[in-house]
């Protein structure tokens, strides 16, 4: 059987090795490589995948988790590892069990993707744009390539220099398929007034979502201030989970480790050593130095305000500021500069244990094209690397 795949990233390689010990594969690819966005995924490194049994895998997909299940159990964290591990790529585990090649280099990644095209003898098209896609008897490709197959794994929006353009929601459309709204996830916040604190980064703090008063999410570990706003895990993995909610709030805690009654304990004991000074020079044994002004304005207490002159009503203030710091949310950034797309082809209208669309027979789809995503941490590309098997598996 004659089967195209179009898309040469994680989820589209996967299908074409999987696919092509059975069927003669071939692979179209609009850029000059396959894999471009993997290049840059975990700054250069590749987060392939996470360290996790299946069932501890489901809790981060934000979006469709019960639709992955078929995928994950066929091909699991682990299965991955001993796959790429077979053809030579050798791999390490970091911390939030995190797996990379151990030369650190993405490039590694997808050479061992090639040496498994290579070994199932995949046809792999380059700097081939699929422009037309087209069902009568069979699929035919720009008007003139025949096949028996299709598997769409075009990817979603973001990164949109490395190809990702969209290409497959419109020939998913072409098809009558339903497209959930494409918004950006895993990506930094825009906020407004905090933009004099870019390059500012904080550790073990916690952000709380807010949809008007409601608590919708919280994170804690590691955020950093950008010249737009705010980014740093705890800020991506928000983005995911706050990205259809609308009237956002994003508060940051300073000091989680500490209730109001501790922390208050913390702000006596240093006032007591240091009646004379200015406010501003005290809290440096508490915040970075840059973050002092922005508190104290939240705070309503003036810079050069002298300790001996604070009241209980200024300490409070203070205390609430540094549990309850507003991040001035704008919005989220822009989807080509996000990490993944959220939304995508309905999981609805395709079939979770085939990859099949409910819709066309002999049509599949792989990646990111399908509405699911999830946290950083390599599961996104696990996510890529299963649904690209199942759908190989079944054609």
């Amino acid at each position: 059987m004659k089967v195209a795949v179009i898309g040469g990233g994680p989820s589209g390689m996967m299908a074409s090795f999987v696919g092509g010990k059975n069927h003669e594969v071939t692979l179209f690819e609009k850029n000059e490589k396959l894999g471009k966005k993997l290049y840059i995924t975990g700054k250069g490194r590749c987060n392939l995948t996470n360290y996790l049994e299946a069932s501890e895998f489901f809790p981060n997909i934000v979006r469709n988790a019960k639709f992955a299940y078929s995928a994950i159990y066929s091909f699991d964290p682990f299965m991955t590892i001993d796959l790429f591990e077979s053809y030579g790529l050798k791999l390490k585990v970091e911390r939030g069990n995190r797996v990379f090649p151990k030369s650190d280099k993405a490039s590694d990644v997808i050479n061992t993707y090639e040496k498994m095209l290579k070994d199932r003898n995949v046809e792999i098209k380059l700097n081939t744009e699929v422009f037309s896609l087209e069902k009568n008897e069979d699929f035919i490709i720009n008007k003139k390539f025949h096949f028996d197959k299709i598997v769409l794994a075009t990817g979603g929006l973001s990164y949109r220099e490395t190809g990702s353009k969209g290409d497959g929601y419109k020939f998913a459309k072409n098809f009558s398929h339903k497209i959930i709204e494409t918004l950006p996830a895993l990506c930094g916040v825009e906020s407004e007034n905090l933009l004099d604190l870019a390059g500012l980064s904080l550790k073990n703090v916690e952000v709380s979502a807010y949809e008007g008063e409601k608590l919708i999410a919280k994170e804690f570990g590691e955020m950093i201030f950008t010249h737009k706003g705010v980014s740093g895990p705890i800020i991506l993995s928000l983005s995911s989970k706050i990205n259809r909610r609308k009237n956002i709030k994003l508060f940051l805690d300073l000091k989680p480790a500490l209730d109001h009654n501790k922390l208050d304990a913390r702000l006596l004991r240093d006032f007591e050593n240091n009646p004379n000074k200015k406010i501003k020079n005290v809290l440096i044994n508490l915040l970075p130095k840059d973050l002092i002004k922005y508190i104290l304005e939240a705070s309503k207490i003036q810079e050069d305000k002298r300790i001996n002159q604070i009241s209980k009503e200024d300490r409070e203030n203070l205390r609430n500021s540094l549990k309850f710091f507003d991040l001035k949310f704008k919005n989220l950034e822009d989807i080509n500069r996000a990490i993944v797309t959220s939304g995508g082809i309905s999981t609805k209208e395709i079939d979770p244990s085939t990859m099949e669309s409910k819709k066309v027979k002999g049509l599949y789809f792989a990646g990111e094209i399908i509405d699911i995503d999830a946290l950083t941490g390599g599961f996104n590309i696990q996510l890529a690397n299963a649904t690209g098997y199942l759908a190989g598996l079944n054609l």
